[in-house]
């Protein structure tokens, strides 16, 4: 194959979608992966080689690698790690179960995925693995405390992955988005009402003045960024000779990262709770 090689996860819509169609413009040979099959199935339609991923699953973590690396002949030259969720509500009523799901979902599959993939790369000698993570890797903001968790693991696991693989020809990068215009949302209530049993909480009070209308609208309104401001941040990570470490996507994104720098926390605390 002599096109360049990448597999993105989440190509179900918003940010992995729009960075899957504008990979395959530029002549990259992509393989969009999803969560769930039908979803596979309208990538497949446009003409990708669509696997089927769900990062809470190892069997289908190790079938997509597979099925990859086989269509590659053992060869591929980046991996973009962009399907996640979040699970959204007070810390204090997140289940544990809800919590490991999240893990399983946004960091733990992400690594499985990265155990697969890294020998090729390694026998090639170079390859880019970018991760997808959040101006709230940066910074954490209240009743969203699993996706912030799960984004503050990542940071931490990219800048050792990325230290440990400077030897190898295989780069490391971490993309920030603030606010994209996404279902992200939409799938978020979704895992709030599987696992949130607000009419039990001792917040319940709280959840029926302004809580549950808060979390459905995802905090106060302002300007969200396209997919494609993220996608052209994946493509500088992709085609640059020596990429960045992290690159930052969005205003709020590179505030948050100056006001992490240099606020006091307890400054820091009240700035972001007016978020």
């Amino acid at each position: 194959m002599s096109a360049k090689t990448i597999l993105i996860t989440g190509c179900s819509s918003g940010i992995g979608l729009d960075t899957a169609r504008r990979l395959k413009s530029l002549g990259w040979t992509v393989f969009a992966s999803c969560r769930a099959q039908k979803d596979c199935d309208a990538r497949a339609a446009e003409g990708f080689a669509a696997p089927q991923l769900d990062y809470e699953d190892p069997e289908s973590i190790a079938g997509c690698a597979a099925t990859v690396l086989q269509a590659t002949n053992g060869v591929l030259d980046a991996v973009f790690h962009n399907g996640a969720y979040a699970l959204p509500g007070p810390l204090e009523d997140i289940p544990a179960e809800g919590m490991r799901a999240q893990f399983a979902a946004n960091f733990l599959g992400w690594h499985d995925l990265n155990r697969h993939l890294i020998p090729a790369m390694r026998r090639a000698g170079n390859g880019r693995i970018l991760f997808n993570s959040s101006v709230l890797g940066i910074v954490g903001m209240k009743y969203r405390g699993p996706y912030v968790a799960t984004k503050f693991a990542l940071e931490g696991y990219a800048d050792v992955l990325r230290m440990e693989m400077a030897e190898t020809g295989i780069k490391v990068v971490l993309i920030e988005p603030g606010p994209i215009e996404t279902d992200f949302r939409k799938n978020a209530i979704k895992q709030f009402e599987k696992w949130v049993d607000w009419e039990s909480s001792a917040r319940r009070a709280q959840y029926e003045a302004s809580l549950l209308d808060m979390l459905k609208k995802g905090g106060s309104s302002g300007v969200q960024w396209p997919a494609s401001a993220v996608t052209d941040a994946v493509v500088k990570a992709l085609t640059a000779s020596r990429p960045k470490a992290r690159y930052r996507v969005t205003t709020p994104t590179h505030a948050m990262a100056i006001a992490r720098r240099l606020l006091p926390t307890r400054a820091l605390d009240w700035v972001l709770s007016k978020g």
